[in-house]
C-alpha cells in the first residue's frame, strides 16, 4: 500500500457499509471528521479525504466486496481513457480512483442545469470505445453521468463485464433527442424525478415512446 493511502486505509476501518435488499442503496455506519461522503450507491458508498482531495475512495459493503477485484479488471481493461475514472490500486475493502468533479446528469434535470448535445456524443463514443475492450457498457443512467466542463464523464463501470443490454442508455438518449427541449432549463422537483424513475423500473410500458407520453401528461411539463 502507498505510503500517502494509509491514513486513509484506518479511516476508513472505521466506516461500515452494508447492503439492502431490492436494490436499494447502501447504509453508511460510522464516521470520520477527515472524510467526506460523495456518492452512495446499491453496492458502495464513495468518499474524499480532505488532504487528498484528487482521490475518491470507493468502499464496499461486505457482502459486496467480490466486486472489488472484477471492477478493477474492468479499469484496467478500459486502459485510463478519458471517457471514465482512473483507478490506481485495489484493496480488500475499497478502490482507489480518480476523484471526478462535475454535476450527475440527474442533478442537473433537478437543477434546470442545460445539458448540451456534447455530452450526449460523450456516452456516445464512451460506450462503442468500452464495446471496442471487449467490455458491455450497461447500467449507464442519470447519476452514473457527470457534466465536466461541457463534456461527460462516466463514473460507475461496475456492470461492464456482465451480459446483456439493460436499454437505458438508448432509453435516455431517445428521450433526449425527443422530448428534452420540453424541459431544458426547467428545474423538475426531486418526487417528480422519484416518482417517474420509480415508474420506470417498474418496466410495465410497451415501449419508450409510450413511457414518455404518459410521463408528459403530468401538469409540470404543461407549465
Amino acid at each position: 500500500m502507498e505510503e500517502k493511502w494509509v491514513i486513509v486505509d484506518k479511516l476508513l476501518s472505521e466506516i461500515k457499509i452494508m447492503s439492502n435488499p431490492n436494490n436499494k442503496p447502501v447504509t453508511i455506519t460510522g464516521s470520520s471528521n477527515d472524510l467526506r461522503c460523495i456518492g452512495i450507491g446499491t453496492d458502495a458508498a464513495v468518499f474524499q479525504y480532505i488532504d487528498l482531495p484528487d482521490y475518491a475512495f470507493k468502499l464496499f459493503a461486505d457482502d459486496k466486496q467480490d466486486k472489488i477485484q472484477l471492477e478493477a479488471k474492468v479499469y484496467d481493461q478500459l486502459k485510463k481513457s478519458p471517457y471514465f475514472p482512473t483507478c490506481f490500486a485495489a484493496y480488500d475493502r475499497y478502490l482507489v480512483l480518480s476523484f471526478e468533479s462535475g454535476i450527475t446528469l440527474y442533478d442537473c434535470l433537478l437543477q434546470g442545469v442545460h445539458i448540451p448535445y456534447q455530452v450526449i456524443k460523450d456516452v456516445e463514443d464512451a460506450r462503442n470505445y468500452v464495446v471496442k475492450q471487449k467490455l458491455n457498457p450497461r447500467d449507464i443512467h442519470l447519476k452514473n453521468i457527470l457534466l465536466q466542463n461541457g463534456r461527460a464523464k462516466v463514473i460507475d463501470v461496475s456492470e461492464y463485464c456482465k451480459p446483456g443490454d439493460d436499454h437505458r442508455w438508448e432509453h435516455l438518449r431517445k428521450g433526449y433527442d425527443a422530448y428534452y427541449e420540453k424541459i431544458d432549463g426547467k428545474a423538475i422537483p426531486f418526487w417528480l424525478m422519484e416518482t417517474v424513475q420509480r415508474w420506470y423500473n417498474q418496466r410495465s410500458f410497451a415501449s419508450i415512446d409510450e413511457f414518455m407520453k404518459d410521463v408528459l401528461k403530468l401538469k409540470f411539463f404543461w407549465k
